[in-house]
Order: structure tokens, then sequence, then C-alpha cells
């Protein structure tokens, strides 16, 4: 009788989310397509409301960084600046912005010395670059991001279709296995309550994503910017909520190859990569760490298990497991990727459940987080979190 309670609990459970990701996923879509993007900016509507400084923090970038720049400079439809800032590269980053700061007179770069204390790197970057720019619109991308080059047009005739302060992209991979792509497609769904939430103007609904935060400038700095985010780890997720608190709007978009980062190329990449993030994400507190990544992996392996038991309320916490397909099927789709993707995404959630629990161990076990080659005490973050 218990077994058959806890794997009822676990199907309802189960189905539950299934069913919220896909009723949320009427809001999550890709960044609507423009009729037209003229070459031309003065042709377009709203005139200076078209004018964006694109900012983005670079470290060791050298690899990539001169695509992401070419990218942002063959932007249509808008008049831009591109302002890069160099946080302490050691790589051949400052030459070749130097090179192609000749080649271009759009393109501003700024070098980054030494980091002030209380700072940490990139939210130290990004506060120089958009103290440096002089758009109506500020971009903050990274400096391995490769956007489409109609991209930035779209965004900024959605904000002036909207009326919002803000636009914000989830990152689009390119991952090169079918369970990388279940990661990601697992990724957007815990981010499907997020994204329905600022689309439909959710009163304590905020986002903001690294790979695309455009944003008004006069709503940035009204907001505090990153001078009140200088030692928030997840500063583009807190900008969203800064914004939001001071009264602006935001509008989310699934980013897809609209805006490609070189990141999360692989599933066991992405644990690497989300090692300072997750933590960061829930400030740092243990109660959630201990929920998702204690009592997650416990209610899937009873789901998974739950038809071997033969009673009804096992194979339904099964089929609540097999359901989590619909909605990454739905993600796929908009994707453009193959379905073996959205029958992989099940399997993925113990992977999911595993970063949780490792990015708090990491975090712990080191006292803070060591990003950029700079060590940061879990003290000082705690302090320094935007909540």
């Amino acid at each position: 009788m218990w077994l058959s309670l806890i794997l009822g609990a676990i199907a309802v459970a189960y189905f539950f989310h299934v069913g919220a990701a896909l009723y949320h996923l009427r809001w999550a879509q890709r960044l609507p397509a423009a009729q037209t993007i003229e070459d031309d900016p003065s042709e377009q509507p709203g005139g200076d409301h078209l004018v964006c400084s694109v900012v983005m923090a670079a470290r060791n970038e050298a690899a990539r960084l001169e695509a992401t720049v070419r990218h942002v400079l063959a932007q249509r439809g808008v008049s831009l600046e591109v302002i890069v800032v160099d946080d302490r590269s050691t790589d051949g980053t400052r030459d070749l912005l130097h090179r192609l700061a000749e080649e271009d007179s759009r393109l501003r770069f700024h070098t980054v010395e030494v980091l002030p204390d209380g700072w940490l790197g990139k939210c130290h970057a990004c506060h120089i670059g958009a103290e440096k720019a002089r758009g109506v619109w500020i971009l903050f991308t990274d400096a391995d991001c490769w956007l489409q080059p109609d991209v930035l047009a779209r965004a900024l005739h959605v904000a002036q279709r909207e009326k919002v302060e803000h636009v914000t992209m989830t990152p689009g991979v390119a991952p090169g296995t079918w369970f990388a792509q279940a990661w990601h497609l697992a990724f957007l769904i815990s981010l499907a309550n997020w994204l329905s939430g600022v689309n439909r103007d959710r009163p304590k609904s905020f986002l903001g994503m690294g790979a695309f935060n455009l944003v008004r400038a006069d709503a940035y700095r009204q907001c505090g910017g990153y001078e009140a985010l200088r030692m928030t780890v997840v500063d583009d997720i807190k900008l969203g909520l800064l914004l939001r608190r001071a009264g602006f709007r935001t509008r989310a978009f699934i980013g897809g190859d609209d805006v490609e980062c070189h990141w999360g190329t692989t599933a066991r990449n992405m644990i690497k990569i989300m090692e300072k993030n997750y933590f960061a994400a829930i400030d740092y507190r243990l109660a959630p760490v201990l929920v998702i990544g204690v009592i997650g992996p416990i209610s899937w392996s009873a789901a998974a298990l739950g038809p071997l038991t033969g009673t009804v309320a096992g194979i339904a916490a099964g089929l609540s497991l097999v359901g989590i397909m619909a909605p990454a099927a739905v993600l796929a789709r908009r994707l453009g990727w193959s379905l073996m993707a959205a029958v992989f995404t099940p399997l993925i959630y113990p992977a999911l459940f595993y970063a949780v629990l490792h990015s708090a161990w990491v975090t712990l076990r080191q006292g803070g987080v060591r990003w950029r080659d700079t060590f940061y005490s879990l003290q000082e973050l705690r302090a320094g979190n935007v909540q």
C-alpha cells in the first residue's frame, strides 16, 4: 500500500511537471522573423531607437572572438557600435582587437589590467563597457556567441512593437550528440515557466540570458546595472530581476541558431560549465540543493523502476517519466532538431540533478568560486549577491 502511494505521488508530480511545461511552452517561442530587414538603418521605423551599443566581456577568447565580432558587425538594419572589454587576457585577444578595430571604426575596445576589489571580472568588464556605450539600446552578449545577421534588428522590432525595455534569448548551441541535445531540451523545459512568466507580464517573473540581453540604456542605468551586480555570479539572470523591480518589462525567446554559443556541446561539458552557476542560481541555499539533488534522483529512479512492480501506480509513474518526451518534442521541433533528442530527454534528468549537487559540492569544498582565474570566497559572494 505504501509503495503504491509513493509511486502514485511520484506519478502525479511528473505528470504535473509535464503538463505545466506544455502549458508554459505556449509562450516560449522563437524570435519572430522580420518581413524585411533593410541594410540602411535610416529606412527603419522608429529612427533613433535602432541605435545600439553591443557590449561584450572577453577573456582569452582569441580562438572564437574574431568570428563573434564579425557576426556582430554584419548586423543589418541597425546602427551600432561594438565595445569589447578585454578582461586581463593572456592570449592574443588584445592583438586581435587592435587589428579588428583598425579594420572597422565601429569597434572600440578597452583593456582591464587589474581587477578592482569587490568585483567579479565579467561584471566589471560589462560595467566598463556600458559606461562607454553611446547607444539608445545596449546589447550584452558573450564573446563566443555568434548572431544571425538580422537578429538584432528583429529583437529591436519586437521591443518597439511590444513596448518593452528588455529582450532576452536563451543561448543556442550546436551539440554533437543526441544526449547533448537532450540536455539542452531539459534545460529549456526548466526555463519554460520563466519564459512564460515574463512574456505574460507576470508581476514577479524575470529572466535574463548572457548570450543576448538587450536593454534600453536608460532602463539599464535606472535599475542600477552592473554597479548593483558587481558580485553576482548569475549576473545575466539578475539583470532581469533588477529591471523587473524597477518596473520595466521583458520579452524572452528561445535562441536556437539565432544566438549560437560555443558551450555545452556534450552533457559532460554542461556539468562542468554549470559548476559555478547552479548553486549561485538558487542563491547558495542548501535546501533546494537537497530537494533537487537528492529527492530528484530518488523519485526518478522510483518512476523508472515503477512498472516492474506491476501495479497501476508503478505503471503510471513510468508513463509520467516517459511523458517528459512531449514538451521535449515541442522544443525539438522549434529548434529544428531530430525528435530522437526528445526520446533521450527523460534519461538526461539524473545528470541535471547531479549537476546541481556537483555545483554545490564544488563551491562548498573550495569555499567559493574560481572564475576567470580569480577566486571569490563564498562569504563575499553571498554578501554581494542580488536576491
